[in-house]
């Protein structure tokens, strides 16, 4: 297909001498960022309950944006008179924005899917729309993020309907072809494609195989984190990972629970995205190393240690160290009436799986990432191993890694 321009250049630094995890840094428009790497989603332009300010401060480099949502408001006029989302937003550092497509199955009944593109009804009005390929690059065209996602045809991977499941990973095929063609900007916006499939490996690896002929800047996995079972998702990524350059980012969409990320990571995936933290966070709970916990319950009222000890995010960081020093037990008082817990739970969930990526990163470059997630899984399930999910434990033995036997 010949060399496309691309936006980004990606710097190999480190691969695990057991698993197929990999560090590197890709370098974008608005700077670098380290691989592996955990993108928190701020889908109408800002991250729930966040400054700019305060995103930057968790060490974020690269957000998420929706393109269906901005499209609507504040439309592509304001988008184009502003100069894109990075002046809307303030926000000086790196943009992805997902196509636009799988908002129509999670938000909206869909109407129909054809080969010109996805027919739905609007949510405001009623009035019929489609979102083709074409329109979904110009709208990211007009939003500016760097990395740009082609619009893709979304299957629940639960779907039964194998022949429909074809269907839509041969027009995601297409439909990248079109997205190539419609795209503007191609010298300052990096067009990712997205491999479809479903759970069937044979046609993930005919996807892959299609797609890494187009040579995309960037490639991602899709259409999973949708239900399937663990065992089921760990062998289309080990299976998607094995077929793709080492030269590229790999992207898996919609995944945030840590160990997810973890093990994906032991698996060759190094970018990944959820509403998770900040979602999770609205809840009153916080994420830490030895799990998720939920700081409404009473047990927390008197707690006066932070959300998790020796967390270096602003919110648990002590006053005498230029953070906040916010205990359990003020979260627990102002996360059932306050947006205020709500919001310094965001700080610190965003920040806490940020942070482990980059121990994550940091334990690749000095090849101990196996004795890492013994680690991580030992103080989770606080050193009982018959507590450990077995997809983690077979995923993790596939890539040479038995969490099951004792850590030399």
């Amino acid at each position: 297909m010949g060399l496309r321009p691309s936006a980004l250049t990606f710097d190999f630094i480190a691969k695990c001498s057991t698993t197929k995890a990999r560090a590197a840094t890709l370098h974008l428009p608005h700077g670098p960022v380290q691989l592996p790497m955990f993108m928190p989603v701020a889908t109408q332009a800002s991250l729930k309950g966040l400054s700019p300010k305060q995103l930057e401060e968790t060490s974020c480099r690269l957000c998420l944006n929706n393109t269906y949502h901005l499209g609507l408001k504040p439309g592509q006029a304001t988008l184009d008179a502003i100069g894109g989302a990075h002046k809307l937003q303030s926000w000086p550092h790196n943009i992805l924005t997902d196509s636009g497509g799988f908002q129509m199955v999670s938000l909206l009944k869909l109407a129909k899917v054809t080969e010109e593109g996805v027919r739905f009804l609007s949510p405001h009005d009623g009035t019929p729309m489609l979102l083709t390929p074409e329109h979904s690059i110009s709208l990211q065209n007009s939003i500016g993020s760097d990395i740009i996602m082609q619009l893709d045809d979304v299957i629940a991977t639960t779907s039964p309907d194998l022949t429909r499941i074809r269907e839509a990973m041969h027009r995601s095929v297409r439909w990248l072809d079109r997205c190539i063609a419609a795209h503007k900007k191609p010298e300052s916006q990096n067009l990712f494609c997205i491999i479809q499939g479903g759970l069937d490996l044979d046609l993930r690896r005919e996807c892959c195989k299609e797609m890494v002929n187009r040579d995309t800047p960037g490639i991602a996995i899709g259409g999973l984190s949708g239900g399937e079972a663990k065992a089921e998702y760990c062998k289309v990524v080990n299976t998607c990972t094995g077929l793709l350059p080492d030269h590229k980012p790999r992207y898996v969409m919609g995944v945030g629970y840590p160990e997810d990320i973890l093990v994906s990571i032991a698996l060759g995936a190094d970018m990944f995205d959820c509403v998770w933290p900040t979602r999770t966070a609205r809840f009153g709970n916080a994420i830490t190393n030895t799990g998720t916990h939920n700081l409404k319950n009473a047990a927390y009222a008197y707690d006066f240690g932070p959300a998790e000890e020796d967390c270096e995010c602003m919110c648990c960081r002590k006053p005498e160290n230029g953070g906040l020093g916010i205990t359990r037990a003020y979260i627990h008082h102002t996360a059932a009436k306050e947006t205020a817990g709500a919001h310094l739970l965001s700080i610190h969930n965003v920040h806490y799986l940020l942070d482990m990526v980059r121990r994550a990163r940091e334990a690749i470059v000095e090849q101990r990432y196996p004795e890492f997630l013994h680690r991580h899984f030992d103080r989770l399930y606080a050193g009982d191993k018959s507590k450990y999910p077995h997809w983690a434990v077979d995923a993790l033995k596939g890539v040479g890694v038995d969490l099951m036997s004792p850590q030399h």
